[in-house]
This record gives structure tokens, sequence and C-alpha cells, in this order.
């Protein structure tokens, strides 16, 4: 059943490449204006997660609620139309077309000018180097820069909930620090955020409640000081 008190709510579903089962009876809640996180490492189903919220490998039993409404058979450009955003793992930036292209094609949904406009310029106020490369080939540009073209193109669609995968990945560690800070900025202008990630302790530093995945199942959940206090987290994550 629904939580219409959450911002995203999943209840008890299952996923399967095949036949086999990689998330198995999983439930978790997204409550609206906070930061959630997933932690879990490599193989414990968190990108088999976040498909199965787009829609792109759907769920084979259970529900996935978006604000109240039922998503779980909906095709992936409706789930975006909705107000779900996803920054992909890796960044995933369209190489061949300039930074403003890419952060355009972000807001494609929408056919007013005035309002793309409006929304570039909060994009320039929380990236100001995206507007002075605006002309750059986003290929050429730095992984850091590449992750500011994926989040701010993100951003152009104006979603309430911003689904982020693994953004400390291949950055050096400046660069995560500042991508965090940037999530954080995000998170307080009023932007839900569903944050996926292997990088615990930044993470947790600024997440509000979080949820750890281990082989397809939640085996752990709470605020983020609990789990930082969780000894299984502990020995798991923090060695």
């Amino acid at each position: 059943m629904a939580d219409k008190q959450a911002a995203l709510s999943i209840a008890n579903i299952y996923t399967a490449y095949d036949r086999a089962d990689v998330l198995e009876d999983l439930s978790l809640k997204v409550a609206p204006g906070s930061i959630t996180c997933l932690l879990g490492s490599n193989g414990s189903g968190k990108t088999t997660l976040i498909r199965s919220i787009l829609g792109l490998t759907p769920c084979r039993a259970g529900n996935i609620y978006f604000q109240g409404q039922d998503i779980t058979r909906l095709p992936t450009h409706k789930i975006v139309r909705l107000g779900v955003a996803s920054i992909p793992e890796g960044r995933k930036v369209f190489p061949g077309m300039t930074v403003v292209e890419n952060l355009r094609l972000g807001g494609y949904q929408e056919d007013d000018k005035a309002v793309i406009a409006e929304r570039l310029e909060k994009v320039y106020a929380i990236f100001p180097r995206l507007q002075e490369r605006a002309g750059q080939l986003a290929g050429t540009m730095s992984g850091g820069e590449q992750a500011m073209v994926s989040i701010g193109r993100g951003l152009m669609g104006a979603p309430n909930l911003m689904i982020i995968d693994e953004p400390s990945l291949g950055l050096s560690p400046l660069l995560v620090k500042e991508n965090f800070r940037i999530i954080k900025q995000i998170n307080q202008q009023g932007i839900t955020v569903f944050l996926v990630e292997q990088n615990v302790r930044q993470t947790l530093a600024i997440a509000h409640y979080g949820y750890v995945l281990s082989k397809g199942r939640v085996v752990a959940e709470g605020s983020a000081q609990e789990l930082r206090e969780n000894s299984e987290v502990q020995e798991a994550y923090f060695g």
C-alpha cells in the first residue's frame, strides 16, 4: 500500500534478471525533503533498484509509489514526467554536444523558452564553470566538470526527486567533497534526494536517513547517526 507521506515508497519488490531474483522482498521509503541514502557494495543490487524505480527493469512483484501514485508499471518517460530525475553512475554526458546543449536536453519536456532560460540561470548559479564553458564539447571536459554537467542536466527538468547513483565514482577526494557539498545544497533548495553510494563516510555526513543493501535485501536502516553507530555497518565499511 502507498505511503502518501513518502516521496518514494517501495513495497516488497522482487526484481529478476532471467529467473534469478536480484532484489528480494525489498521495502524502503524516502521522506519528502530529505536526503535518503542506499549503501551497499558492488553486486548488492543498488543499480537494479534504480532500474526498477525508473521502469527500466520492472519488478516482477511488489509495488513502487511516487508521491502516493503507483508507478510500478509506468514507462520510463512517464515516470520522468512526474518529476523523477536520475543522475547515472559514470556521469554519461553526450560527448559530441556542448555543455549548454547537454543541459537543455534535461529540460526537453518544457516548451516555454523563458522557463528554460530561468532554469539555466539556476544551474549556472550552482555551477558557474558551466556558464564559462557553455560552448565547450562535454566530452572534452574533465571528470569533475562532466559530473557538474550530469547533475545540472538533471536539475533542468525541475524534479521533485533526484536519484543520484555513485556521484563519487572515479573522482579525486577533493572533487568528491565538492560533489557532496553540491548535493546537500540541492537538497536545501527543496529537492528530495535518493543517494546511492559506496562512499559511506561522505554519504552519512549529509544524509538524514539510510538503508544498507546486501545481496538484494535491506539488512540495516536508520538515521545517519544510527548507521554510523551500527556495529555491523562499522565492521563492513569503517574497518
